[in-house]
């Protein structure tokens, strides 16, 4: 790594068969779809990858698949979250034989450890890896908050922790908080949330976003316009963008998928993680959405 990474890193989703398992040719597909779309890098099994109804088996397998297809193409950020460190480290090591790049971890997901044992989930981590560390802090009632001083602290003294993804809220004064505590220590700050905040984030220092992945070629030109200040052009895709991703609120990976299936990339939108649906009335209002973004797409 020569330079400290930058741009749309999107959390690469988990494509399903009708009968609910693993999908992997679908899985290369998106994986081809985000590096021609643009993505500086990939990462997953994470939140949009519904890693939580992913067996140990399918994570390690759903990095295989994402690692073989990219072929070094983009690096590859392994997400490791788990319900206590030694599952987390076991598929870190896993994932830095495949040849990942980095690896994204939130505290243990269930037992939402208090400062101190943050603390050592990612000290832990960073003894038993090669590889750079990306720390995600996310709301509760999956993430664990963390505070700008805890965060700082780890990235001054903990070897191998390089990176944040900032997701706390409010998430963009979140960012400026990571950043200013944090300083030389870290080698870069990324918002996610959907990039909904992505023009804030990007005036405030982030390096990036981690976005979910049906959308990455329109998030990838918007991006370009922020790296060049045209801030009138990075205005307007997110002015065209933003009724879907407000949609997207409400429904999360169902609409990522549903999209992805209508652009061609998925066999089927069929997902494991709890949802609510799209009914009918649903998709009248998201087909009228997606018709005010198609002119964005890029392939």
């Amino acid at each position: 790594m020569t330079a400290p990474w930058r741009g749309i890193w999107p959390i690469v989703i988990t494509p399903f068969k009708a009968d609910g398992m693993l999908d992997e040719d679908g899985l290369a597909r998106v994986v081809r779809f985000c590096i021609d779309a643009g993505a500086q890098g990939l990462v997953g099994p994470a939140n949009a990858s519904e890693f939580t109804t992913l067996s140990d088996d399918e994570r390690r397998r759903w990095l295989e698949v994402v690692v073989e297809t990219a072929q070094g193409e983009v690096p590859v950020m392994a997400s490791i979250t788990s319900g206590h460190e030694l599952p987390a480290v076991a598929l870190g090591r896993f994932a830095q034989g495949l040849g990942v790049e980095a690896v994204m971890s939130m505290p243990p997901h269930i037992l939402h450890p208090e400062a101190s044992g943050c603390y050592r989930y990612y000290e832990t981590l960073s003894g038993a890896l090669d590889i750079s560390i990306c720390i995600q802090n996310f709301n509760g009632p999956i993430g664990t908050p963390m505070s700008a001083e805890l965060i700082s602290r780890m990235c001054e003294e903990l070897p191998r922790i390089d990176y944040i993804k900032e997701e706390t809220s409010p998430e963009p004064q979140q960012i400026s908080a990571t950043i200013k505590a944090a300083g030389q220590t870290c080698k870069g700050v990324w918002g996610g949330q959907g990039a909904i905040y992505i023009i804030d984030e990007f005036r405030r220092g982030a390096i990036g976003n981690m976005p979910g992945c049906h959308t990455t070629d329109i998030l990838v030109a918007l991006w370009e316009q922020l790296e060049v200040k045209d801030w009138d052009g990075a205005r307007q895709i997110f002015n065209q963008l933003m009724p879907l991703m407000n949609y997207e609120r409400l429904y999360g990976v169902a609409i990522y998928k549903e999209i992805l299936y209508r652009r061609g990339i998925l066999s089927s939108s069929m997902q494991r993680a709890p949802s609510k649906g799209l009914d009918e009335l649903t998709l009248v209002e998201l087909e009228a959405i997606m018709k005010t973004v198609e002119a964005l797409y890029r392939i």
